[in-house]
């Protein structure tokens, strides 16, 4: 529907009877909601005042937004400041403005470090996902080099809210962690110091238990302690998680764990063989047969999508600002590519003929650690 085509309602500040704003003159707001519903809210963004806080409420379907994690460049870390310099935001598709989610629990403070000032060049991974509509943070590195997150942390987009996952049985980094079906893996990984049980273990969460009886549960082990390294990627896709060893053109190892067998196996070759880069398969809580397995590589600037049929990468598009890429996200048709050392986004609608592709700055003084694509945030009145 045109913009253009929708003139300004002349009574869109009419008050009811009970002081409540009117959104539609003559029609009471549950119904009025019902008819917004279905205009793009870009559209109902541009239109007026109550509109555009409507988009933003609980009660309205709620569009998608871009969520990142953001570091100061590295000259700006502070070798003696204990405080993470971490910082979480959310950028509006609508209004296309970055806004700072609100700050999570003070205790325990949380401490994320992502480069170190002894080791500028390496970067330590900070390990969040995308869990049936919420982010979870699972597992980082402090300043003194030992684990960061004791127990996850989870933030809710359509409450604005923080909260505590369960405790970790032991809390790790390097480590690999996943979801599939609203659960949480976390496999093989690090603690204070290596143990190989830990190299080798593998836990379960499940999301959609409710809090009190939340917790994690082992699951088969991995046959050896190789996985537990900085830069290992696991990727939920089609009921199983999904396992390398090291990122880009580097010879690697890959694993498949089957959640439902809980088995573990060696990963395709087609499929090991084309992993030269950050990968991401697009989810869906419901099931898993629409599910796209992504993949970039970081040298060549090409995205990949992969074929199960086949055991083989097809190309989706190659462009040189996709080089140099570090983390993807996929979903709602698009794929989002951290590039550039953090100092851009590239988004590609991958649902567009061809492909279409645009590029995303992040806030000044910032660089992107990591992006996923959720909900969008409520806005209070």
């Amino acid at each position: 529907m045109d913009q253009e085509a929708i003139p300004k309602p002349k009574h869109c500040r009419t008050q009811a009877s009970s002081d409540e704003t009117l959104l539609l003159p003559g029609l009471p707001n549950h119904l009025a909601q019902l008819c917004l519903a279905k205009i793009n809210p870009s559209v109902l963004f541009s239109v007026c005042r109550s509109w555009r806080r409507l988009i933003y409420s609980p009660s309205f379907p709620p569009f998608f937004s871009l969520y990142a994690i953001l570091s100061p460049p590295p000259p700006h870390h502070h070798h003696h400041n204990p405080n993470s310099p971490i910082q979480f935001s959310s950028l509006d598709p609508i209004s296309n403005t970055w806004t700072s989610l609100p700050p999570p629990p003070s205790s325990p403070p949380l401490q994320l470090l992502h480069c170190h000032p002894s080791f500028l060049s390496r970067k330590l991974p900070i390990q969040w996902l995308s869990v049936s509509g919420r982010l979870v943070l699972v597992a980082a590195t402090t300043h003194q080099f030992t684990p960061a997150m004791p127990r996850p942390l989870v933030f809710q987009p359509l409450s604005n809210q923080w909260s505590f996952g369960p405790p970790l049985p032991e809390p790790r980094r390097w480590c690999g962690v996943g979801t599939v079906g609203g659960k949480v893996y976390v496999a093989s990984g690090i603690g204070t110091t290596y143990r190989g049980d830990v190299a080798r273990s593998m836990e379960e969460w499940d999301t959609k238990r409710k809090e009190a009886s939340s917790s994690w549960v082992k699951k088969a082990c991995l046959k050896d302690g190789k996985f537990s390294r900085e830069d290992v990627e696991a990727i939920g896709y089609r009921g199983k998680l999904w396992m390398v060893n090291s990122k880009g053109n580097a010879v690697k190892e890959g694993v498949v764990y089957d959640v439902q067998k809980d088995t573990w196996q060696d990963m395709p070759q087609g499929m090991l063989g084309g992993w030269n880069g950050p990968a991401a398969a697009t989810i869906n809580d419901d099931g898993h047969d629409d599910d796209v397995m992504y993949v970039v590589d970081e040298r060549k600037g090409v995205l990949n999508k992969y074929v199960d049929e086949n055991d083989c990468w097809e190309m989706v598009m190659e462009s040189v600002v996709l080089r140099e890429a570090e983390q993807v996200c996929a979903g709602r048709g698009r794929v989002c590519v951290v590039c550039a050392n953090g100092r851009k986004i590239v988004v590609v609608d991958v649902v567009a003929t061809p492909p279409r592709i645009w590029v995303v700055e992040p806030p000044q003084m910032l660089e992107v650690v990591a992006v996923h694509i959720l909900p969008r945030m409520c806005r209070p009145d």
